[in-house]
């Protein structure tokens, strides 16, 4: 596993004091890039063949949320890996070690060109570390949306702040998007969430928001109705 540490500031906490959801998924998202560089054949395979690790799903179950001041720990590593996806976990903890966010992600590997998946050879993909499985609730990948009851929301286009070092808008931007769409009352517990095209900056997103049960569905759509992402929110 490769991890990180941290300290929860001012600039990560909501007004009760907690981490907020979106500051450590972006901790999270950290982590999993730096991973990289823990992957030295595989870094330079990625760097020498012009490819990329682009995020095609992600599910993250919530079981706290670290205080301010707390340090944290996130640790993320590949626990299988075969054609053009890496499956990896990544999991932030308290400054107890007690898990607060459990997560697992597919990465699909991307030539930067021509934007087609790429299959790893098989001698890079043996020389990476392959860490165990994380004990968690696994869902589908692919997100079963109801068929009807969607209700139109206001849309947004995507800011400068929003965009990687890839040229697309930042996977965690999508999620905090898609929060000021939620009931101030809204207790997130578990996130889906598939990204299907990439949204670039000054690209309109069209909200699409259904609720059902105690779960809400969110479609982030260009202005042709093709989604740039799916979610689940629980």
């Amino acid at each position: 596993m490769y991890t990180i540490t941290g300290r929860v500031g001012t600039s990560q906490t909501d007004k009760h004091g907690d981490m907020k959801l979106i500051s450590a998924m972006d901790a999270i998202q950290d982590c999993s890039i730096f991973w990289m560089e823990s992957e030295p054949t595989f870094l330079k395979y990625f760097q020498e063949n012009h490819l990329g690790m682009f995020l095609a799903f992600r599910q993250i179950d919530v079981l706290k949320l670290p205080k301010y001041s707390e340090s944290i720990t996130v640790s993320t590593g590949i626990y299988d890996c075969k054609g053009p996806y890496g499956y990896r976990n990544t999991v932030l903890y308290d400054e107890n070690q007690t898990p607060c966010i459990l997560s697992w992600e597919i990465g699909a590997f991307v030539r930067l060109e021509t934007g087609r998946m790429e299959k790893i050879p098989g001698d890079v993909i043996k020389s990476l570390i392959i860490d165990p499985k994380v004990p968690m609730e696994y869902l589908s990948r692919k997100i079963i949306l109801p068929k009807e009851g969607f209700e139109g929301m206001p849309a947004f286009s995507v800011r400068r702040n929003d965009i990687d070092f890839n040229g697309h808008m930042n996977n965690v931007r999508y999620l905090e998007a898609a929060f000021e769409f939620l009931p101030d009352d809204f207790n997130v517990t578990r996130i889906s969430t598939e990204y299907k095209n990439p949204a670039l900056y000054g690209n309109s997103l069209y909200p699409k928001l259904c609720k059902e049960d105690a779960c809400i569905y969110l479609l982030l759509e260009d202005q042709n109705s093709r989604p740039y992402t799916i979610m689940k929110i629980e």
